[in-house]
């Protein structure tokens, strides 16, 4: 079995519970954050919505320079609407579920460098990457915008089992 086949079901199994997360990411908060050093939500949830995508830069590049020199730097994504977050995060869901399922066994051995102005932050095997910056980072600030959800009124989601608001999943 080919290591992306192994993958797949875990990557389909948390897209899906990201999007019953980001359903409910309200639009009349933007600028909410629970702290001052925290995100506002509509950043936030913008995060959640791209980080997808992450996974077809890792799996078709050899690294990201997020701040190069002499070019415009990476533009994190801003939430503007429910819809427009929605389909930008099930666009990014469905290109890198299609990188995910083509990348061979090889492919996800090789290194993996991110970059800010030419200087590497880290180097790892895209497999590594796969796991910490993609599924793991997704993980963790879905978590984050249930808690958002909470202090907003809003019902989060059951994830891996009930939550205080939905008795089963």
């Amino acid at each position: 079995m080919k290591l992306s086949d192994v993958l797949l079901p875990e990557f389909d199994q948390e897209m899906a519970s990201t999007r019953k997360t980001l359903e409910r990411v309200p639009e009349n908060q933007p600028d909410f954050k629970p702290h001052p050093k925290s995100m506002p939500l509509a950043r936030l949830a913008g995060h959640v919505a791209e980080l997808p995508l992450w996974g077809v830069t890792t799996l078709s590049q050899d690294s990201f320079d997020f701040a190069p020199a002499g070019a415009p730097p990476f533009q994190p994504t801003v939430m503007t609407s429910r819809a427009k977050l929605l389909e930008f995060f099930d666009d990014g869901v469905a290109k890198t579920r299609a990188a995910l399922a083509a990348a061979s066994d090889d492919a996800w051995q090789r290194p993996w460098s991110l970059l800010s102005g030419g200087k590497t932050l880290f180097t790892m095997p895209k497999l590594a990457v796969w796991r910490s910056f993609i599924m793991s980072h997704t993980i963790h600030h879905r978590a984050q915008l249930g808690v958002y959800l909470r202090l907003n009124g809003v019902p989060v989601p059951s994830i891996y089992g009930p939550s205080a608001d939905e008795g089963s999943m």
